[in-house]
């Protein structure tokens, strides 16, 4: 049965059953109204002047004790018909009602079965009072909003992984195709190099790749990490050269999966060191409120560009490519801290350029 045929059903049996109770009832009392006014009057003397006439006071007795019946009979025929004609008014209003209700049910249904990936920015946008099917389709068109942005960044970075996955092989190719045609010692020393090196981008990439899906499942392995000791040695093992790097760590603990957490600070460091200047420098703090802050100088970022930042493969200056980043780091950073309820803001600095960027841990244990 179909949810406009029960809600008819109950519409009209809650109603029949309300009237059939009051229809009850009313004749109940009715009739317990007129059998005590009956006795009443039958326990009341004559007063009519004369003698008693013995067969005109039994006939009026007779009338009067069969009043209630025939008063009580006339008022059940009234009832049933009334009743009859009171299941045809509730069923037709029932059934109009219930279409009334469930209008907008057939329009999320219909919308939702014109979706598909390439309509995904049609929206219910339901009108009416707000109520729970207003509540519905409104939450029906915010989860087709956030579904469109997935899809889309999903469509972009497919095209951007398979973009930047294509270059070295392009460069691998050529190299094999035009260095290997006729090649000297010194060309094949080059050629390997340049093999070597367009390898190990693809590596970086591929990790990349594999980290940024893993951190988008979500954590397995959940466990208290010394998030102080986590930063101390991820720095003694980046930092190289004459690069001047201040370090203030804090004691301070969080709940985590710690591959993914080493990855993160790995990356923060590895972003600051990469992107920066000959003879700059970079600070990493690290507060007992579980917020990991790690600045750097370098270029200048523009401020109002500092958000696509976290997007993947989103490069802001063009000599970068050249540094060997695959355009992952940070947003994998910004994946893995969003596995771990931690908030990532980046804000460019006013002077000497560079960037500072802070990873807020939630405060307690994270809800596994």
């Amino acid at each position: 049965m179909s949810l406009r045929f029960r809600l008819t059903a109950l519409y009209a049996g809650l109603f029949l059953i309300t009237s059939a109770a009051l229809l009850v009832t009313v004749n109940v009392l009715l009739r317990a109204v007129l059998e005590r006014r009956v006795d009443m009057l039958m326990r009341t003397p004559s007063t009519l002047p004369g003698p008693p006439i013995r067969a005109v006071e039994a006939e009026i007795e007779r009338a009067i004790g069969a009043l209630p019946d025939l008063v009580l009979a006339y008022q059940w025929d009234f009832t049933l018909l009334v009743m009859v004609v009171l299941t045809a008014v509730a069923l037709g209003s029932g059934w109009w009602m219930a279409g009334r209700v469930l209008r907008p049910i057939h329009h999320i249904t219909a919308t939702a079965r014109r979706l598909s990936l390439s309509n995904l920015h049609e929206r219910i946008a339901l009108r009416g009072p707000h109520d729970e099917l207003r509540e519905l389709a409104d939450t029906f068109d915010a989860m087709l909003e956030r579904l469109e942005r997935s899809v889309d960044t999903q469509s972009r970075f497919a095209a951007n992984a398979s973009h930047e996955l294509r270059t070295p092989l392009a460069i691998q190719r050529a190299a094999i195709e035009i260095g290997l045609a006729d090649p000297g010692p010194e060309e094949l020393a080059r050629i390997r190099h340049e093999l070597l090196e367009t390898t190990k981008r693809s590596e970086r990439l591929i990790d990349g790749l594999l980290l940024l899906a893993q951190s988008d499942r979500g954590l397995v392995d959940l466990e208290e990490i010394a998030l102080d000791e986590l930063v101390r040695q991820v720095v003694a093992e980046l930092v190289a050269g004459d690069l001047d790097v201040r370090l203030d760590p804090e004691p301070c603990t969080v709940t985590g999966d710690p591959v993914l957490l080493t990855r993160l600070v790995a990356n923060l460091l590895d972003n600051a060191i990469r992107y920066n200047r000959p003879g700059g420098s970079v600070t990493v703090s690290l507060y007992g409120e579980r917020r990991l802050v790690v600045s750097n100088t370098g270029q200048v970022v523009p401020g109002e560009r500092v958000g696509e930042l976290f997007e993947p493969f989103r490069r802001l200056h063009s000599r970068t490519r050249s540094l060997g980043g695959a355009g992952l780091g940070l947003s994998i950073v910004a994946s893995i801290a969003a596995a771990h309820d931690a908030e990532v803001r980046a804000e460019a600095n006013a002077a000497g350029g560079g960037l500072t960027l802070e990873v807020r841990f939630p405060a307690g244990e994270r809800a596994s």
